[in-house]
């Protein structure tokens, strides 16, 4: 693996405060997570001093309320921290992306008692968070979930598996959608648990073909006891606050997608640099010259994307077909780069001596988290055609 550092990317970023704020990041990365990345990703090691050495640092609440201990940042900010932690480790990257997730129900729904109460740890005092809506036999289908909470006096009792959670037992609360009503997603509450409530207990996590570091599990809940005052937003509103939640989210896993296709393509133009083959660096001959210009600009369109949606949400207007599309738009455009990076390397792209193999198998899975590239192909049909009729 070369040696060098990859280039800073030249960001347009609104303020003084958030160039120094992006240079902190990229010092974070270059020393804290990029050295270690590829060794405890084989070791499937979950870097856990780096979310407290994050959250230290102020940046695991960057889009929320400043007066909870959150960041203040704009989404346009925020979306680009996320890129360059997820770039020097997608483990790093989607993890603060998942954890923002997580705390989105309360800061946008949560009273301000609840806020108070709870929010200033989940956004700078070390705790890590984690999202459970997916169930086994609920993934793209979300509203006919199964997962049960019973009132008991003023408590909840919540029965029933999650599955496919980013943290799941290695996280401090989880944000949980079960079902309080009827079928349909109307029925459906969103409550704050603490991840050593009595009866939650988490599975062996998944043995996954990219993100080995991050542990993914499912979740099972036997009668887990809830005080009311830990339900989010009013009974029955919790699918609103689901889908608000994942609008957002979806520009945090675009963000991170970029990330990835950025550090594939700094790796594929260093190695073209290096490489001599016929007596000139094969970056001279055309084919490959053509790869290289074709990543870049997938690259560049994937962020302009992601960024133009930041910027809508930022202003207060609608943004979720436009996070639809960056989703969908970004997260291609990371298999195709990775796949190309790998072809650039050629056999020494295929062995675990140079990340892009693994940069390949990661970017896989963000074709299908947070809602896959199918749904998202229909979430942005439903904008231009309306509800199928069917």
């Amino acid at each position: 693996m070369t040696d060098r550092a990859p280039q800073p990317v030249d960001r347009q970023l609104p303020t003084e405060e958030s160039r120094d704020l992006l240079a902190l990041v990229r010092e974070i990365a270059q020393r804290e997570i990029r050295p270690r990345a590829a060794e405890e990703e084989d070791s499937g090691r979950f870097p856990r001093e780096i979310f407290t050495l994050l959250s230290e640092a102020g940046l695991l609440g960057l889009p929320y309320d400043g007066a909870f201990g959150g960041g203040e940042q704009p989404y346009e900010v925020y979306l680009q921290v996320l890129e360059e932690l997820a770039a020097a480790r997608l483990t790093v990257g989607l993890g603060v992306s998942v954890h923002s997730l997580a705390c989105h129900g309360l800061a946008g729904y949560g009273t301000k008692e609840q806020q108070g109460a709870h929010l200033p740890a989940m956004l700078g005092g070390g705790l890590l968070g984690a999202y459970c809506l997916s169930e086994p036999a609920a993934g793209s289908d979300a509203a006919s979930l199964t997962t049960k909470a019973v009132r008991d006096g003023d408590d909840w009792l919540i029965t029933g598996t999650k599955a496919w959670i980013t943290h799941g037992g290695v996280a401090d609360f989880y944000t949980v959608l079960a079902r309080t009503g009827a079928a349909g997603p109307k029925g459906i509450t969103a409550f704050l648990v603490p991840g050593d409530a009595q009866g939650l207990t988490a599975a062996v996590p998944e043995k996954k073909m990219g993100m080995k570091g991050s542990p993914t599990a499912q979740l099972h809940f036997d009668g887990v006891r809830v005080p009311d005052a830990r339900r989010i937003g009013e009974e029955g509103q919790g699918f609103t606050i689901a889908l608000a939640a994942l609008d957002a989210g979806r520009l945090g896993i675009a963000a991170c997608a970029i990330g990835v296709a950025q550090a594939a393509l700094d790796e594929a133009v260093t190695y073209a640099l290096d490489r001599k083959q016929f007596g000139h660096p094969i970056a001279d001959f055309q084919g490959l010259r053509f790869m290289l210009a074709d990543m870049a600009t997938k690259i560049e369109a994937g962020r302009a994307l992601y960024l133009a949606a930041a910027r809508l949400r930022d202003a207060g207007k609608p943004f979720s077909r436009q996070a639809a599309m960056a989703k969908l738009f970004c997260t291609d455009a990371a298999m195709a780069v990775t796949t190309d990076a790998v072809q650039i390397l050629g056999g020494y792209g295929y062995t675990a001596d140079f990340p892009v193999e693994r940069l390949m198998r990661e970017a896989k899975v963000l074709q299908i988290v947070e809602g896959t590239n199918q749904i998202q192909r229909m979430v942005i049909a439903r904008h231009l055609a309306g509800p199928e009729t069917r």
